[in-house]
Protein backbone atom coordinates (compact mmCIF):
# COMPACT_ATOMS: atom_id res chain seq x y z
CA UNK A 1 0.00 0.00 0.00
CA UNK A 2 1.17 3.52 -0.58
CA UNK A 3 2.84 5.12 2.19
CA UNK A 4 1.25 9.07 2.08
CA UNK A 5 2.73 11.63 4.31
CA UNK A 6 0.45 14.80 5.89
CA UNK A 7 2.88 17.36 6.43
CA UNK A 8 3.05 20.59 7.82
CA UNK A 9 -0.76 20.74 9.25
CA UNK A 10 -2.22 21.37 12.53
CA UNK A 11 -2.85 18.26 13.87
CA UNK A 12 -5.62 17.50 16.95
CA UNK A 13 -2.88 15.34 18.52
CA UNK A 14 -4.62 14.67 21.99
CA UNK A 15 -6.75 17.72 23.74
CA UNK A 16 -4.43 19.97 21.70
CA UNK A 17 -3.97 21.06 18.36
CA UNK A 18 -0.13 21.39 17.52
CA UNK A 19 1.95 21.78 14.06
CA UNK A 20 3.11 18.41 13.32
CA UNK A 21 3.61 15.57 10.61
CA UNK A 22 1.87 12.18 9.96
CA UNK A 23 2.76 9.04 7.95
CA UNK A 24 -0.06 6.21 7.08
CA UNK A 25 0.78 3.12 5.83
CA UNK A 26 -1.32 -0.32 5.35
CA UNK A 27 -4.33 2.10 5.90
CA UNK A 28 -3.07 3.05 9.75
CA UNK A 29 -0.97 5.99 11.27
CA UNK A 30 2.65 5.02 11.49
CA UNK A 31 3.76 7.98 13.09
CA UNK A 32 3.56 11.44 14.70
CA UNK A 33 5.75 13.63 14.37
CA UNK A 34 7.09 17.48 14.09
CA UNK A 35 8.72 16.81 11.06
CA UNK A 36 7.72 15.81 7.40
CA UNK A 37 8.28 11.74 7.41
CA UNK A 38 9.31 10.31 3.73
CA UNK A 39 6.59 8.65 1.87
CA UNK A 40 5.46 7.83 -1.69
CA UNK A 41 2.94 10.77 -1.85
CA UNK A 42 2.82 13.98 0.34
CA UNK A 43 -0.14 16.03 1.12
CA UNK A 44 0.50 19.64 1.92
CA UNK A 45 -1.56 20.25 5.09
CA UNK A 46 -0.65 23.87 5.24
CA UNK A 47 -2.32 26.79 6.51
CA UNK A 48 -4.84 23.17 7.64
CA UNK A 49 -6.26 21.60 10.88
CA UNK A 50 -5.90 18.21 10.63
CA UNK A 51 -8.46 15.73 12.25
CA UNK A 52 -9.79 12.59 12.99
CA UNK A 53 -12.36 11.37 10.27
CA UNK A 54 -16.07 11.79 11.57
CA UNK A 55 -18.15 9.42 13.09
CA UNK A 56 -21.72 9.17 11.74
CA UNK A 57 -23.84 6.64 14.09
CA UNK A 58 -27.01 8.04 13.47
CA UNK A 59 -27.67 8.96 9.69
CA UNK A 60 -30.95 8.67 7.45
CA UNK A 61 -30.13 11.62 4.86
CA UNK A 62 -29.86 8.41 2.20
CA UNK A 63 -33.20 7.87 2.61
CA UNK A 64 -33.62 10.90 -0.12
CA UNK A 65 -31.21 9.48 -2.27
CA UNK A 66 -33.76 6.41 -2.15
CA UNK A 67 -36.98 8.16 -2.70
CA UNK A 68 -36.52 12.03 -3.63
CA UNK A 69 -40.13 12.87 -3.24
CA UNK A 70 -43.02 10.75 -2.87
CA UNK A 71 -43.24 7.97 -4.33
CA UNK A 72 -40.32 8.15 -7.00
CA UNK A 73 -38.35 5.03 -5.73
CA UNK A 74 -34.72 5.19 -7.50
CA UNK A 75 -32.46 2.18 -7.11
CA UNK A 76 -30.50 1.42 -3.85
CA UNK A 77 -27.36 0.66 -4.86
CA UNK A 78 -27.27 3.64 -6.58
CA UNK A 79 -28.41 6.11 -3.34
CA UNK A 80 -25.57 4.44 -1.17
CA UNK A 81 -23.10 4.88 -3.51
CA UNK A 82 -24.31 9.31 -3.98
CA UNK A 83 -25.21 8.74 -0.48
CA UNK A 84 -21.08 7.78 0.29
CA UNK A 85 -19.49 10.19 -2.02
CA UNK A 86 -22.51 13.01 0.33
CA UNK A 87 -20.44 11.78 3.53
CA UNK A 88 -17.43 11.49 2.75
CA UNK A 89 -17.12 14.99 1.18
CA UNK A 90 -18.36 16.29 4.60
CA UNK A 91 -15.45 14.33 6.26
CA UNK A 92 -17.24 11.17 7.25
CA UNK A 93 -15.59 8.70 7.45
CA UNK A 94 -17.75 5.85 9.31
CA UNK A 95 -21.39 6.04 8.97
CA UNK A 96 -24.03 3.84 10.28
CA UNK A 97 -26.59 4.04 8.06
CA UNK A 98 -30.09 4.36 10.26
CA UNK A 99 -32.73 2.02 8.88
CA UNK A 100 -36.28 2.15 10.04
CA UNK A 101 -37.60 -1.18 9.55
CA UNK A 102 -41.43 -0.59 10.54
CA UNK A 103 -44.66 -2.06 10.52
CA UNK A 104 -45.22 0.16 7.43
CA UNK A 105 -45.18 -0.94 3.79
CA UNK A 106 -43.23 1.13 1.69
CA UNK A 107 -39.76 3.38 2.39
CA UNK A 108 -39.48 1.77 5.89
CA UNK A 109 -40.79 -1.28 5.32
CA UNK A 110 -39.91 -5.00 6.19
CA UNK A 111 -38.63 -5.55 2.76
CA UNK A 112 -36.87 -1.99 1.81
CA UNK A 113 -35.14 -2.59 5.28
CA UNK A 114 -33.85 -6.57 4.10
CA UNK A 115 -33.22 -5.03 0.26
CA UNK A 116 -30.73 -1.93 2.43
CA UNK A 117 -29.02 -4.43 4.39
CA UNK A 118 -28.02 -6.81 1.33
CA UNK A 119 -26.77 -3.92 -0.32
CA UNK A 120 -24.63 -2.66 2.00
CA UNK A 121 -23.37 -5.88 2.65
CA UNK A 122 -22.81 -6.23 -1.16
CA UNK A 123 -21.51 -2.70 -1.89
CA UNK A 124 -18.84 -2.60 0.93
CA UNK A 125 -15.57 -2.69 -1.24
CA UNK A 126 -16.82 -0.02 -3.48
CA UNK A 127 -17.97 2.07 -0.72
CA UNK A 128 -15.13 4.96 0.46
CA UNK A 129 -16.80 5.28 3.86
CA UNK A 130 -16.61 2.39 6.36
CA UNK A 131 -20.60 1.40 6.26
CA UNK A 132 -22.82 0.10 8.90
CA UNK A 133 -25.90 -0.70 9.57
CA UNK A 134 -27.77 0.78 12.18
CA UNK A 135 -31.11 -1.06 12.42
CA UNK A 136 -33.84 0.91 13.83
CA UNK A 137 -36.79 -1.25 15.20
CA UNK A 138 -39.87 0.20 15.72
CA UNK A 139 -40.86 -1.69 18.60
CA UNK A 140 -44.24 -2.34 17.53
CA UNK A 141 -43.35 -4.48 14.47
CA UNK A 142 -44.13 -7.61 16.42
CA UNK A 143 -44.33 -9.78 13.10
CA UNK A 144 -40.72 -9.67 12.13
CA UNK A 145 -39.36 -10.27 15.48
CA UNK A 146 -37.93 -13.54 14.68
CA UNK A 147 -36.51 -12.43 11.60
CA UNK A 148 -34.05 -9.64 13.64
CA UNK A 149 -33.68 -11.83 16.47
CA UNK A 150 -31.72 -14.14 13.57
CA UNK A 151 -29.96 -10.80 11.95
CA UNK A 152 -28.90 -9.95 15.48
CA UNK A 153 -27.53 -13.46 16.59
CA UNK A 154 -26.03 -13.74 13.07
CA UNK A 155 -24.37 -10.37 13.85
CA UNK A 156 -25.41 -8.61 10.48
CA UNK A 157 -26.32 -5.73 12.11
CA UNK A 158 -24.11 -3.24 13.60
CA UNK A 159 -26.10 -0.82 15.98
CA UNK A 160 -29.78 -1.88 17.33
CA UNK A 161 -32.03 0.49 18.05
CA UNK A 162 -35.99 0.50 19.88
CA UNK A 163 -38.31 3.60 18.31
CA UNK A 164 -41.82 3.87 19.13
CA UNK A 165 -43.50 6.35 17.09
CA UNK A 166 -46.92 4.74 17.68
CA UNK A 167 -48.35 7.64 19.83
CA UNK A 168 -47.30 11.02 17.37
CA UNK A 169 -48.70 8.79 14.50
CA UNK A 170 -51.65 8.01 16.25
CA UNK A 171 -51.82 11.69 17.01
CA UNK A 172 -50.88 13.01 13.56
CA UNK A 173 -53.90 11.63 12.34
CA UNK A 174 -55.79 14.33 13.12
CA UNK A 175 -53.63 16.47 11.57
CA UNK A 176 -54.12 16.63 7.43
CA UNK A 177 -51.43 17.67 6.55
CA UNK A 178 -49.02 15.40 8.84
CA UNK A 179 -51.36 12.16 8.09
CA UNK A 180 -50.40 12.56 4.21
CA UNK A 181 -47.06 12.49 4.51
CA UNK A 182 -47.34 9.86 6.43
CA UNK A 183 -49.37 8.16 4.02
CA UNK A 184 -48.00 8.82 0.82
CA UNK A 185 -44.27 7.11 2.28
CA UNK A 186 -46.54 3.96 2.48
CA UNK A 187 -48.34 4.34 -1.16
CA UNK A 188 -51.35 3.15 0.95
CA UNK A 189 -54.62 4.90 0.36
CA UNK A 190 -55.94 7.07 3.48
CA UNK A 191 -58.55 4.39 4.62
CA UNK A 192 -56.00 1.37 4.21
CA UNK A 193 -53.15 3.24 6.55
CA UNK A 194 -55.97 4.23 8.87
CA UNK A 195 -56.99 0.80 9.29
CA UNK A 196 -53.40 -0.50 9.59
CA UNK A 197 -52.78 1.81 12.56
CA UNK A 198 -56.03 0.93 14.38
CA UNK A 199 -55.09 -2.88 13.80
CA UNK A 200 -50.87 -2.24 14.83
CA UNK A 201 -51.81 -0.05 17.63
CA UNK A 202 -54.29 -2.87 19.33
CA UNK A 203 -51.08 -4.44 20.12
CA UNK A 204 -49.62 -2.48 22.88
CA UNK A 205 -50.06 -5.10 25.34
CA UNK A 206 -47.64 -7.21 23.44
CA UNK A 207 -44.59 -4.58 23.02
CA UNK A 208 -42.25 -4.77 26.16
CA UNK A 209 -42.07 -8.80 25.94
CA UNK A 210 -40.88 -8.37 22.46
CA UNK A 211 -38.68 -5.68 23.59
CA UNK A 212 -36.91 -7.50 26.03
CA UNK A 213 -36.55 -10.82 23.85
CA UNK A 214 -35.06 -8.65 21.39
CA UNK A 215 -32.37 -6.90 23.84
CA UNK A 216 -31.59 -10.12 25.25
CA UNK A 217 -30.20 -11.41 21.62
CA UNK A 218 -28.81 -8.24 20.96
CA UNK A 219 -26.83 -8.49 24.63
CA UNK A 220 -25.72 -12.32 23.79
CA UNK A 221 -24.23 -11.05 20.33
CA UNK A 222 -22.45 -7.80 21.85
CA UNK A 223 -24.42 -5.39 19.84
CA UNK A 224 -24.54 -1.90 21.20
CA UNK A 225 -28.61 -0.70 21.56
CA UNK A 226 -30.00 2.68 21.67
CA UNK A 227 -33.29 3.86 22.77
CA UNK A 228 -34.37 6.58 20.45
CA UNK A 229 -36.32 9.71 22.13
CA UNK A 230 -36.63 8.49 25.71
CA UNK A 231 -39.54 10.63 27.63
CA UNK A 232 -38.47 10.46 31.14
CA UNK A 233 -36.38 9.60 33.10
CA UNK A 234 -38.34 6.48 34.33
CA UNK A 235 -38.51 4.85 30.38
CA UNK A 236 -34.44 5.62 30.11
CA UNK A 237 -33.81 3.26 33.21
CA UNK A 238 -36.25 0.76 31.74
CA UNK A 239 -33.93 0.61 28.89
CA UNK A 240 -30.79 0.77 30.74
CA UNK A 241 -32.37 -2.27 32.34
CA UNK A 242 -31.94 -3.90 29.40
CA UNK A 243 -28.42 -3.27 28.29
CA UNK A 244 -29.67 -0.01 26.36
CA UNK A 245 -26.34 2.47 26.91
CA UNK A 246 -27.05 5.26 24.32
CA UNK A 247 -29.71 7.56 25.05
CA UNK A 248 -30.67 8.83 21.79
CA UNK A 249 -32.11 12.69 21.16
CA UNK A 250 -33.75 12.62 25.26
CA UNK A 251 -36.54 15.24 24.66
CA UNK A 252 -35.88 16.63 28.38
CA UNK A 253 -32.81 17.72 30.10
CA UNK A 254 -34.11 15.70 33.28
CA UNK A 255 -34.15 12.71 30.99
CA UNK A 256 -30.47 13.47 29.85
CA UNK A 257 -29.38 13.79 33.37
CA UNK A 258 -30.58 10.52 34.10
CA UNK A 259 -28.77 9.04 31.07
CA UNK A 260 -25.53 10.93 31.91
CA UNK A 261 -25.94 9.74 35.88
CA UNK A 262 -25.93 6.24 34.66
CA UNK A 263 -22.96 6.41 32.65
CA UNK A 264 -24.90 6.38 28.93
CA UNK A 265 -23.55 7.69 25.76
CA UNK A 266 -25.89 10.93 25.24
CA UNK A 267 -27.09 11.27 21.11
CA UNK A 268 -28.20 14.51 20.23
CA UNK A 269 -28.52 15.63 16.33
CA UNK A 270 -25.90 17.87 14.75
CA UNK A 271 -28.63 19.81 12.48
CA UNK A 272 -30.32 20.95 16.10
CA UNK A 273 -26.69 22.77 16.77
CA UNK A 274 -26.47 24.28 13.53
CA UNK A 275 -29.80 25.95 13.66
CA UNK A 276 -29.68 26.60 16.66
CA UNK A 277 -32.55 24.99 18.02
CA UNK A 278 -34.67 21.49 17.39
CA UNK A 279 -37.05 21.07 14.55
CA UNK A 280 -39.61 19.63 16.40
CA UNK A 281 -39.21 22.47 19.87
CA UNK A 282 -38.08 19.86 21.90
CA UNK A 283 -34.42 20.05 23.71
CA UNK A 284 -31.56 22.77 22.53
CA UNK A 285 -28.68 20.63 21.83
CA UNK A 286 -26.49 23.45 22.56
CA UNK A 287 -27.74 24.04 25.74
CA UNK A 288 -27.21 20.33 26.53
CA UNK A 289 -23.33 20.36 25.31
CA UNK A 290 -22.28 22.96 27.44
CA UNK A 291 -24.29 21.36 30.63
CA UNK A 292 -22.06 18.60 29.86
CA UNK A 293 -25.43 16.23 28.58
CA UNK A 294 -24.03 15.02 25.09
CA UNK A 295 -21.43 12.82 24.28
CA UNK A 296 -22.15 12.11 20.48
CA UNK A 297 -23.70 14.62 17.88
CA UNK A 298 -25.44 12.76 14.65
CA UNK A 299 -26.18 13.69 11.08
CA UNK A 300 -29.73 12.86 11.93
CA UNK A 301 -30.71 14.00 8.23
CA UNK A 302 -28.07 16.10 7.27
CA UNK A 303 -24.55 14.91 5.87
CA UNK A 304 -22.60 18.68 6.32
CA UNK A 305 -24.11 19.07 9.37
CA UNK A 306 -21.19 17.34 12.32
CA UNK A 307 -18.79 18.94 10.65
CA UNK A 308 -20.50 22.61 10.86
CA UNK A 309 -21.84 21.80 14.14
CA UNK A 310 -18.19 21.12 15.92
CA UNK A 311 -16.95 24.76 14.45
CA UNK A 312 -20.05 26.44 15.42
CA UNK A 313 -19.62 25.22 19.31
CA UNK A 314 -15.73 26.54 18.43
CA UNK A 315 -17.11 29.93 17.48
CA UNK A 316 -20.03 30.26 19.85
CA UNK A 317 -17.65 30.05 22.50
CA UNK A 318 -19.45 26.96 23.85
CA UNK A 319 -16.49 24.21 23.68
CA UNK A 320 -12.97 24.54 22.29
CA UNK A 321 -12.65 22.86 18.97
CA UNK A 322 -10.57 19.86 20.24
CA UNK A 323 -13.78 19.17 22.19
CA UNK A 324 -15.91 19.78 20.34
CA UNK A 325 -14.56 17.81 17.42
CA UNK A 326 -14.72 14.85 20.11
CA UNK A 327 -18.46 14.82 19.52
CA UNK A 328 -17.98 13.64 16.08
CA UNK A 329 -15.20 11.45 16.48
CA UNK A 330 -14.19 10.02 19.76
CA UNK A 331 -17.61 10.05 21.15
CA UNK A 332 -19.41 8.23 18.83
CA UNK A 333 -16.36 6.04 18.17
CA UNK A 334 -16.42 4.85 21.74
CA UNK A 335 -20.28 4.42 21.77
CA UNK A 336 -20.09 2.42 18.88
CA UNK A 337 -17.10 -0.03 20.38
CA UNK A 338 -15.09 1.42 17.69
CA UNK A 339 -11.79 1.62 19.79
CA UNK A 340 -9.78 1.82 16.54
CA UNK A 341 -10.59 5.10 15.55
CA UNK A 342 -11.30 8.78 16.37
CA UNK A 343 -7.70 10.32 16.91
CA UNK A 344 -4.53 10.93 15.52
CA UNK A 345 -2.16 8.68 17.36
CA UNK A 346 0.05 5.25 16.22
CA UNK A 347 -1.65 2.43 15.46
CA UNK A 348 -5.23 4.27 14.89
CA UNK A 349 -7.14 3.94 11.77
CA UNK A 350 -6.01 6.08 9.18
CA UNK A 351 -9.37 8.09 8.67
CA UNK A 352 -8.23 12.25 8.80
CA UNK A 353 -9.83 15.15 7.07
CA UNK A 354 -7.82 18.30 6.43
CA UNK A 355 -9.79 21.47 6.91
CA UNK A 356 -9.84 24.65 5.93
CA UNK A 357 -11.45 26.81 8.61
CA UNK A 358 -10.09 30.17 7.35
CA UNK A 359 -13.56 30.70 7.83
CA UNK A 360 -14.49 29.28 11.26
CA UNK A 361 -18.56 29.20 10.53
CA UNK A 362 -18.18 27.52 7.13
CA UNK A 363 -15.36 24.91 7.16
CA UNK A 364 -14.49 23.49 4.23
CA UNK A 365 -13.28 19.84 3.40
CA UNK A 366 -9.95 19.68 1.79
CA UNK A 367 -8.76 16.42 1.40
CA UNK A 368 -10.15 12.92 3.44
CA UNK A 369 -8.54 9.45 3.80
CA UNK A 370 -10.45 6.49 4.91
CA UNK A 371 -8.38 3.71 6.27
CA UNK A 372 -5.38 5.08 4.85
CA UNK A 373 -6.90 5.99 1.04
CA UNK A 374 -6.91 9.12 -0.26
CA UNK A 375 -10.90 9.26 -1.38
CA UNK A 376 -11.41 12.79 -1.64
CA UNK A 377 -9.66 15.98 -2.48
CA UNK A 378 -10.10 19.18 -3.89
CA UNK A 379 -7.17 21.14 -4.30
CA UNK A 380 -5.06 18.83 -6.44
CA UNK A 381 -2.07 21.05 -5.87
CA UNK A 382 -1.66 19.91 -2.35
CA UNK A 383 -0.46 16.56 -3.79
CA UNK A 384 3.13 15.51 -4.62
CA UNK A 385 5.06 12.21 -4.92
CA UNK A 386 7.18 12.43 -2.20
CA UNK A 387 9.86 10.01 -2.69
CA UNK A 388 10.63 11.84 -6.03
CA UNK A 389 10.58 15.45 -5.59
CA UNK A 390 12.74 14.70 -2.46
CA UNK A 391 15.51 12.56 -5.04
CA UNK A 392 15.09 15.61 -7.83
CA UNK A 393 15.71 17.86 -5.32
CA UNK A 394 19.13 16.02 -3.67
CA UNK A 395 20.84 16.06 -7.10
Amino acid sequence: MTAISISAGRCLIGPDLVDASLIVTDGVIAGVDATSPRADLDLDASGLTVLPGIVDIHGDAFERQMMPRAGVDFPIDVALIDSDRQAVSNGITTVFHATTWSWEPGLRSAGNARQLLEAIEDLRPRLAADTRFHLRHETYNLDDEDEICQLLAAGRIDLFAFNDHMESTVASLDKPHKRQRMVDRTGLSGEAFDRLVARIASRADAVPASIARLAATARQAGIRMLSHDDASPEMRRAFREEGVTIAEFPVNEETAREAAAGGDAIVFGAPNVVRGGSHTGWTKASDMIAKGLCSVLASDYYYPAPLLAAYRLAADGILPLSRAWGLISAGPAHAAGLLDRGALAAGRRADIVLVDDSMPMRPRIVAVLAAGRLVHLTEADRLGAGTASRAAAAE
